[in-house]
């Protein structure tokens, strides 16, 4: 039993002795395993947090670059204010009026981030992308207006637009640019203004002829577009519709080359500073806070004008329009000061033939879908003002010169629309 036990005991001491001798090496030959392991967890890490400082400070670039990159970055203060006001205030002519200051630094942006964006779609595509998100504030508030049945608001807004883009918009542009460029101003070229000049003067016609439809029928201005003269207006809105489609096709495809010049033109060394990525989710970001601020102007426009002592039409006629073409306006003015007429030429009557020949019957399909009788046949004094603001744009620019006193004359046409329509309304 003892030998037993002691060859037991000695058996055991000896895998003692094994296990034992063993374990220097087995941890000799984990050891580099744990390391290599450790090493690999550690460089995840720093790579982890490499990864999301590079994405926070590219954040904190975009967010200086959107908010901060342009001088009416202190504008953007009235958008918190007027959700804060509507919040606490609901209604109120307080809300109307943060949220059109408001409006003007979003459209401005809307306009900027559509150009980072044009930096990867070429030229050609990237200006009629601009010239839509440009008009974008425009059209989100011709669809808000037409849901909360203010078709009057609607018709005056868009209305508005026109007349500013053809008369404030390109008369400051030439005013301006005229008085810093005295003597050294470059002929432009009126290959574009006439392609869009002759499609505006299509969507006159259009209007005029059921005005004069509307009125040689009945008697009376209190008529809704209903019958025939409806008929006639959806007839025209899809009129213009193909017309606007077929403009595009002549400009991006079959005749092109009348548009290089003008690429050519104001194809600078400027790069990118946003991504196309970011600069797509920053421009819904801004269309989104464009819709609110648009359903806050719309809701309380009455309100404001009782309160103010101003007539619904003159604010709608004038200074929504003044709000929503900010970014417009500055473009053709910076561009004015530049000496690239043609480009100037471009955006404000390339702006209004859009708004006319594509917002006005798109607003007009959406209503017939939706069921609303809405026609396009504005008043007498709105169609006489259209009409008289086409006339004058066309008849400055029959020319290849342009000087201030051009831009002079426009500004102050406007200036004389604006008192008409603020002057109150006989029939209201």
């Amino acid at each position: 039993m003892e030998a037993d036990t002691s060859a037991l005991l000695e058996s055991g001491l000896l895998c003692n002795g094994e296990k034992n001798s063993s374990s220097p090496s087995t941890s000799t030959s984990s050891s580099p395993l744990i390391e290599r392991k450790q090493s690999e967890s550690e460089v995840i890490v720093q790579r982890t947090k490499m990864a999301y400082s590079t994405l926070f400070k590219q954040l904190l670039a975009n967010l200086h670059e959107v908010f901060l990159g342009t001088r009416l970055y202190p504008l953007f203060s009235a958008v918190p204010f007027a959700i804060v006001a509507q919040a606490y205030w609901p209604g109120s002519a307080w809300v109307f009026a943060l949220s059109l200051v408001g409006l003007i630094p979003l459209a401005e942006r809307v306009s900027f981030l559509s150009e980072q964006i044009a930096y990867s779609t070429g030229p050609t595509v990237g200006g009629l992308l601009n010239a839509t998100c440009g008009n974008a504030p425009e059209l989100i508030l011709a669809l808000l207006a037409l849901h909360n049945d203010k078709i009057d608001v609607l018709k005056w807004s868009l209305l508005g637009s026109v007349l500013s883009n053809l008369l404030l918009v390109l008369g400051s542009s030439l005013l301006c640019g005229g008085l810093f460029n005295m003597g050294k101003e470059r002929a432009f070229d009126r290959k574009q203004a006439d392609v869009t000049l002759s499609l505006m003067l299509l969507g006159l016609i259009c209007h005029g002829l059921i005005v004069t439809y509307k009125y040689n029928t009945v008697t009376g201005e209190s008529m809704t577009a209903s019958g025939t003269v409806l008929v006639f207006s959806r007839l025209c809105g899809i009129l213009m519709l193909v017309a606007y489609a077929g403009c595009l096709f002549f400009q991006l495809n079959t005749h092109r080359q009348l548009f290089l010049e003008q690429e050519d033109e104001s194809d600078e060394e400027d790069v990118p500073v946003i991504g196309f990525t970011s600069a797509i989710i920053w421009l819904l970001g801004m269309t989104i806070m464009i819709a609110i601020l648009s359903e806050y102007i719309v809701g309380t426009i009455e309100v404001a004008s009782e309160s103010w002592g101003i007539p619904v039409r003159f604010i709608s006629v004038i200074l929504l329009p003044i709000a929503g073409n900010a970014a417009e306006h500055a473009g053709a003015i910076i561009f004015a000061l530049k000496n690239k007429i043609d480009i100037t030429l471009g955006v404000s009557i390339g702006s209004a033939t859009q708004i006319s020949m594509f917002v006005m019957p798109l607003t007009l399909i959406v209503a017939w879908v939706k069921g609303v009788n809405m026609g396009l046949d504005f008043s007498l004094l709105e169609t006489a003002s259209l009409a008289m603001a086409i006339f004058v744009t066309a008849f400055i620019l029959q020319d290849k010169k342009w000087h201030y006193m051009k831009g002079l004359v426009l500004v102050l046409c406007y200036i004389v629309i604006g008192a008409c329509f603020f002057m109150k309304d006989p029939s209201a």
